[in-house]
C-alpha cells in the first residue's frame, strides 16, 4: 500500500507498505474499537487522536493523509494505525484454522488502533450498555465540554485528561448525559490522576496484575478491562467478551480459542467479533 500526502495541492508519496499490512481504513475505523472517527460524505475519514486532526481517504491501494506532513505521519499516524506490525505473518498463522480464517477473510484489513490509554479507559467505561451512535455522541459532548479546542481545527476538540476530571462532581458530567457512567468517569479520573491506578505501570505489568488494577475502579468489570488492555495498551493478550462474543465462542470456537491464535488473541478478536456483528449469515439464526 502505498501512503501519500497532500501538500499544498500536489499529491506526494511517502512510502510503500507494499502487502504487508494489507491495511483498511474503512474496516479498521468502523469495527467498534474507536468512537472518535467518523465517515464523511466523499468516503473519507475524520478523527481526532491525541491533538491532532487525521483526515484520510484510501482509494484502492493509495491512502491519502490531507492535513498532515511527514513528521506527524512519523510520530502519531504510524504508531496509531499500528503500521509497522507484520500484520500478514499474523493472520497467515491464524488461517491456519478454517473457521478463523473465513473470519479474516471477512475484513482482512483491521488493525488494532494504538489509542491513548486514558482515553480508552474512559471511553469504554461509558461504553457500557449503550449503542455506537450514543458512545460517539457522550464522547463528543465530553470533549466539547471538557476538552480543549484544537488550534488548527476549530470546532475539534482534545479528549479531556484524567487529572482535569478529577477535578469535577459526577453532577459536572450533566451535559454529556451518560447516566450512572458520571460517577465510574469522575472515580477513574480521580484513581488515575492520584496514581492508585497507574495507567504507566500497566502497559508492563502481568496481565492478570494489570486487570486487578482496573477493576479497581468503580465500573471496571473484566469486559471493561479487556476493551482498555487491549485498545489502549495494546496488550495483544486481552480479549473482550460481550454478547456477541459470548455467543460466537459458544457457536463457532466451542473448545476455545484455536492454538494459532492464542499469541494474538486480542487480534483474533477483532477479526471474530467485527465478522459476527456485521455478517448475518455468521451465526445461526436466533
Amino acid at each position: 500500500m502505498r501512503v501519500y500526502f497532500h501538500e499544498n495541492s500536489r499529491t506526494v508519496e511517502l512510502s510503500d507498505f507494499g502487502g504487508k499490512t494489507g491495511f483498511s481504513l474503512a474496516d479498521t475505523l468502523d469495527c467498534g474499537q474507536c468512537f472518535r472517527f467518523f465517515r464523511q460524505p466523499d468516503g473519507s475519514y475524520k478523527g481526532v487522536a491525541g491533538q491532532k486532526l487525521i483526515w484520510a481517504e484510501q482509494k484502492d491501494e493509495r491512502l491519502l493523509f490531507y492535513n498532515s506532513d511527514l513528521s506527524e505521519f512519523e510520530s502519531l499516524i504510524r504508531p496509531f494505525f499500528d503500521f509497522d506490525r507484520d500484520y500478514a505473518a499474523i493472520k497467515s498463522r491464524m488461517s491456519r484454522d478454517k473457521t478463523l480464517a473465513q473470519a479474516i477473510k471477512y475484513a482482512p484489513g483491521i488493525h488494532i488502533l494504538k489509542q491513548e490509554p486514558w482515553e480508552a479507559l474512559c471511553s469504554f467505561i461509558l461504553s457500557q450498555n449503550n449503542n455506537v451512535r450514543r458512545i460517539q455522541g457522550i464522547i463528543r459532548r465530553l470533549c466539547e465540554n471538557f476538552g480543549d479546542e484544537l488550534p488548527e481545527a476549530p470546532g475539534e476538540f482534545s479528549f479531556p485528561s484524567a487529572e482535569k476530571l478529577a477535578a469535577h462532581e459526577p453532577e459536572d458530567l450533566a451535559p454529556l448525559r451518560c447516566g450512572f457512567r458520571d460517577k465510574y468517569v469522575t472515580d477513574a479520573a480521580r484513581k488515575a490522576a492520584s496514581g492508585e491506578v497507574s495507567l504507566s505501570g500497566i502497559a508492563a505489568a502481568p496481565i492478570d496484575e494489570a486487570r486487578q488494577t482496573l477493576m479497581k475502579i468503580k465500573g471496571v468489570g473484566p469486559k471493561v478491562a479487556e476493551c482498555a488492555l487491549l485498545y489502549g495498551f495494546q496488550r495483544l493478550e486481552a480479549f473482550p467478551v460481550d454478547v456477541w462474543m459470548k455467543r460466537a465462542m459458544a457457536e463457532l470456537f466451542p473448545g476455545g480459542l484455536p492454538d494459532c491464535a492464542k499469541d494474538f488473541a486480542g487480534i483474533a478478536q477483532q477479526y471474530i467479533f467485527h465478522y459476527v456483528r456485521t455478517d448475518k449469515s455468521a451465526l445461526a439464526p436466533a
